[in-house]
C-alpha cells in the first residue's frame, strides 16, 4: 500500500516540475533567414482620418530550433501612419520576440492616416533584424482626402443651395443626405462618392442630380467599403432615391452596390454611358417614372435590373441589361420587369405604360430576362426593336412571334459577353456573337458613339458596345 501512495506522490510530483518548467525552453538566435507571407502588404484605399480594416503577414520560423526575433519594428515609428501588433501585442517596436521552430506569428496591420493632398500613396516598412540578415516587408495604401456628411435624427444633413461637388476630395456618406426641394447637386467628373452601411442620397421634390463624368473620369456612386470583395455584394449601402418632380441626369457614371441604386418615384432619369450592378433588390426602380437611356450597362441585380411600376414613361437604346444574379436564389433576377400597378402599403395603383427599347440585349442565365404584367382595362404599350432577348413564353408576359411590338429582334442566341462575371465584368460581345451587325442604323445615328466612344453608325452592334 505504501508503495502504491508513493508511486502516485511521484508521479503528481513529476507533473507539477513539468508544468513548472514547461515554459522554460531555451530559444537561439536564428541562424536563417525568416519567410513571411507576403514581402508587400497593399492595403486598399482608406480616407483620411478613418482607421482602415486590419490586415495580416504572418513570419514563418523554417528552422528546426526555437528562435528568439531580437527587434522587430515599424520604420516609421511614432510619426507612421501604419500601426502594428505583433503576436497580439501593439507597438511599433518590440524586442527579443519568440517563435517557436517551425511555427509563425503574426502581424497585424492597419492605418489611419492623414491626407495632404487629394490622393497620395502611404508607404512605410516592418524591419525585422536578426543575425542571419535585416529584412523588411513593405506597407502600401493610397490615401484620399475626404469630406464627411453625417446625419443624425437630431442634426440631419441637407443641402439647401445649389451645389457643386469636385474631385479634389471624396464625399462620405453616413445616415441620409438630402438634396432640398428645388435645389440641384452637380458632380464633376471623376468625384466619388462613398455610403456607409443603410446610408442614402436623397432629391428632394422638383430637385437635381447632375453627374457629368467621363469616360476614363467616371462618377462613382459605392458602399465606403473600399475591400475589393465588397465590389462584388449588394446591400453596403442604400441607394440614391428621387422624390416627386425631381430629375436626374448621369453620364458616365457607375453606381453599385447598395440595396436600390436609382429610386424614382414619379421623378425622371436622363442615364447615358452609366453603368449600374450589384445591388440587393432594383438597379432602377421607378413608380410612374420617366427614364431615358442610352449606353447603359446593369448586371446582377436582385429583383430586375429595372423595375418599373405605376406605369411611366421608358426610352431604353443601345443598352446592354444582363443580369446573372447568383447571391440569392429566392429573388427572380430578371433584367426588365414591367407591369401597370403599384402596391402602396394597402392601397393598389394603376398608371399607362409606354415602354420602348431598341438596339439593346436583354439577356440572363433565367428562363427568360424580361416579364411583362399588362393590368387589364390600362394602357400597356411597348416597342422591341432589332434587339436581343433571353425569352421564355411560359413566364414572359407577352408573345415573340408574330407580335407586331417585337420587330426585327432575337431570342434565345447567346450574345457572348466577354466577361459577365461582377468581379471581371466585361459586356462587350465577341467577334462572332450574334449581336454583331444586327442594330437598326437609324437608330444608332440618335447615339452615333458607343459607351467607349467607339463610332457604331455603319454596320452597328446591338448593346452598349460596338
Amino acid at each position: 500500500m505504501k508503495t502504491k501512495y508513493l508511486l502516485f506522490f511521484s508521479f503528481w510530483l513529476a507533473l507539477f516540475v513539468i508544468s513548472c518548467n514547461r515554459d522554460d525552453i531555451n530559444f537561439d538566435a536564428p541562424s536563417q533567414k525568416l519567410r513571411f507571407s507576403q514581402d508587400t502588404l497593399v492595403l486598399d484605399t482608406v480616407y483620411n482620418q478613418v482607421r482602415s480594416e486590419t490586415y495580416a503577414v504572418k513570419i514563418y520560423n523554417t528552422e528546426n530550433k526555437d528562435i528568439s526575433i531580437p527587434r522587430i519594428y515599424l520604420e516609421g515609428g511614432a510619426a507612421s501612419p501604419y500601426r502594428i501588433n505583433v503576436d497580439g501585442k501593439p507597438g511599433t517596436e518590440f524586442t527579443n520576440v519568440p517563435l517557436r521552430k517551425k511555427d509563425s506569428l503574426y502581424v497585424f496591420v492597419e492605418i489611419a492616416p492623414q491626407a495632404n493632398a487629394t490622393e497620395a500613396i502611404a508607404e512605410d516598412r516592418v524591419q525585422i533584424e536578426t543575425p542571419a540578415a535585416n529584412q523588411h516587408f513593405t506597407l502600401l495604401s493610397v490615401v484620399q482626402d475626404a469630406e464627411f456628411y453625417v446625419s443624425t435624427s437630431t442634426n440631419p444633413q441637407i443641402i439647401n443651395q445649389n451645389t457643386v461637388w469636385n474631385s479634389n476630395k471624396a464625399k462620405i456618406i453616413y445616415g441620409d443626405l438630402k438634396v432640398a426641394d428645388g435645389k440641384t447637386l452637380t458632380l464633376s467628373e471623376g468625384t466619388k462618392v462613398y455610403f456607409h452601411r443603410d446610408a442614402n442620397l436623397k432629391i428632394g421634390k422638383n430637385a437635381q442630380l447632375v453627374a457629368n463624368g467621363n469616360l476614363g473620369k467616371e462618377i462613382i456612386f459605392r458602399g465606403d467599403r473600399n475591400d475589393a470583395r465588397y465590389d462584388t455584394l449588394p446591400k453596403n449601402w442604400g441607394g440614391i432615391q428621387l422624390e416627386q418632380g425631381a430629375t436626374a441626369q448621369l453620364n458616365y457614371t457607375k453606381i453599385f452596390g447598395g440595396t436600390n441604386a436609382l429610386y424614382l418615384n414619379q421623378a425622371s432619369a436622363t442615364l447615358k454611358n452609366t453603368i449600374i450592378h450589384t445591388n440587393q433588390e432594383f438597379g432602377i426602380m421607378g413608380v410612374q417614372a420617366t427614364v431615358n437611356a442610352e449606353n447603359l450597362v446593369m448586371n446582377n441585380c436582385g429583383q430586375a435590373c429595372i423595375g418599373i411600376f405605376k406605369g411611366g414613361n421608358y426610352n431604353i437604346l443601345h443598352s446592354t441589361i444582363a443580369n446573372y444574379w447568383n447571391l440569392n436564389g429566392a429573388l427572380p433576377g430578371f433584367g426588365i420587369y414591367a407591369t401597370n400597378e403599384f402596391i402602396n402599403g394597402a392601397s393598389t395603383e394603376l398608371g399607362a405604360l409606354n415602354f420602348n427599347l431598341k438596339n439593346s440585349i436583354v439577356y440572363s442565365d433565367k428562363s427568360t430576362a424580361m416579364q411583362l404584367k399588362p393590368i387589364s382595362g390600362q394602357t400597356f404599350t411597348y416597342l422591341i426593336e432589332n434587339s436581343l432577348l433571353k425569352y421564355s413564353s411560359q413566364n414572359a408576359g407577352f408573345n415573340f412571334d408574330g407580335n407586331p411590338s417585337v420587330v426585327n429582334s432575337l431570342q434565345n442566341q447567346e450574345p457572348k459577353f466577354e466577361n459577365y462575371f461582377t468581379q471581371k465584368l466585361n459586356l462587350r460581345v465577341k467577334a462572332d456573337s450574334p449581336a454583331k451587325g444586327k442594330g437598326k442604323v437609324s437608330t444608332a445615328a440618335l447615339v452615333p458613339l458607343d459607351i467607349v466612344k467607339v463610332n457604331r453608325t455603319t454596320s452597328p452592334t446591338i448593346g452598349a458596345y460596338q
